[in-house]
């Protein structure tokens, strides 16, 4: 089985609440694994719970060594109140301010950091909350090397291209890219021609609820549609599609964040609460997309500085950053500011 193939395999395993190997480790998702496959992998109630340095310091834990940094995994100490259902209750936070207290809660010596750190980005990427338990050897588990996770493993096929007219834009082509890690499939609008010139290009990351229904919480919606419209007035471009949604958690992550974000919550501590990084996303696939596309120069459509690094991280440079802003509305004003004011975004 090659790389690609057994990251696909343990994605659909862990989404699906079976477990997986990795490394010296077995793991299992809370949210996903039923009571009955939890008493099959561990039937002696032993196993410890798995979780993100962002969602221990949610719980009170930052204070511990091995909270204070929010990337780094923390291991909590097996106790018997903690089963299935409380497990998840302590992973979602859309429960802290309904369910009656549970712990104490032990933080314990983490051996196999590799593999927890690993094990954390695979939750992640099948969009599950970052919180799993660590089971004894498993016959018959999926298996997945560490390095197959890593965060660099940004590969792409080009699976299809097409024309695709759209209305309002010069001859566009629309391409999809398979990613060589995860299976995720990324398309490329083609719009135009560039003669040679570096192109306008915007990276838009997937957004059901802006980008299909409208939602007037984000401005995803209207960046998406400006994007086309400069890039068709540019002469030519092009638009990456990219699967990330909710700023790379997944749409049911998303969801939950915007229900804390009901409760209050900005958009940057709903996601850290959820156990997420502000900021999920890379952009090596977008970088990977663009070289095989024959390009290696851009002027980036974009108000936000991590686009820019991370494509020059990958070998990408930048000829121009373009301004991309959209007016704010009474639902998005303040989610606006907040991305301005704690995640560096330009207006």
């Amino acid at each position: 089985m090659n790389e690609r193939r057994a990251v696909e395999a343990a994605i659909a395993a862990v989404k699906t609440g079976r477990p997986v190997r990795i490394g010296s480790v077995t793991v299992v998702a809370v949210e996903t694994a039923s009571d009955e496959m939890l008493r099959l992998v561990d039937p002696s109630s032993t196993a410890r719970l798995l979780i993100s340095g962002h969602r221990a310091a949610a719980l009170s834990l930052a204070n511990l060594r091995d909270a204070a940094e929010p990337g780094r995994p923390v291991l909590i100490e097996r106790s018997p109140w903690l089963d299935g259902e409380s497990a998840k209750a302590l992973a979602d936070p859309g429960l802290d301010l309904s369910r009656a207290p549970l712990g104490p809660l032990r933080p314990v010596a983490l051996e196999a950091e590799a593999e927890a750190r690993a094990a954390l980005r695979l939750a992640r990427r099948a969009g599950l909350l970052p919180a799993l338990w660590l089971v004894g050897a498993v016959e018959g588990a999926a298996a997945v090397a560490i390095d197959d996770l890593r965060a660099d493993a940004a590969d792409v096929a080009l699976v299809a291209r097409a024309k695709l007219p759209i209305e309002g834009l010069p001859d566009t082509q629309i391409a999809a890219f398979r990613a060589a890690d995860d299976g995720q499939e990324h398309v490329a609008l083609i719009i135009g021609a560039f003669g040679g010139e570096p192109p306008l290009v915007r990276l838009h990351s997937e957004c059901l609820t802006g980008d299909v229904f409208g939602s007037l919480k984000c401005d995803c919606g209207p960046q998406l549609r400006e994007a086309l419209r400069l890039i068709g007035e540019a002469g030519g471009g092009v638009l990456l599609y990219l699967r990330q949604e909710g700023r790379g958690i997944g749409l049911a992550n998303k969801l939950r964040a915007y229900a804390l974000q009901d409760r209050g919550l900005d958009t940057v501590d709903a996601n850290m609460r959820l156990g997420f990084a502000d900021d999920e996303r890379d952009y090596a696939h977008a970088a990977a997309i663009l070289r095989a596309l024959g390009i290696d120069r851009v002027r980036l459509l974009t108000n936000n500085p991590a686009k820019a690094g991370g494509l020059e991280t990958a070998g990408i440079a930048i000829a121009e950053r373009v301004p991309h802003a959209m007016p704010p509305n009474p639902h998005n004003a303040d989610y606006l500011a907040t991305k301005r004011r704690k995640s560096g975004h330009l207006g």
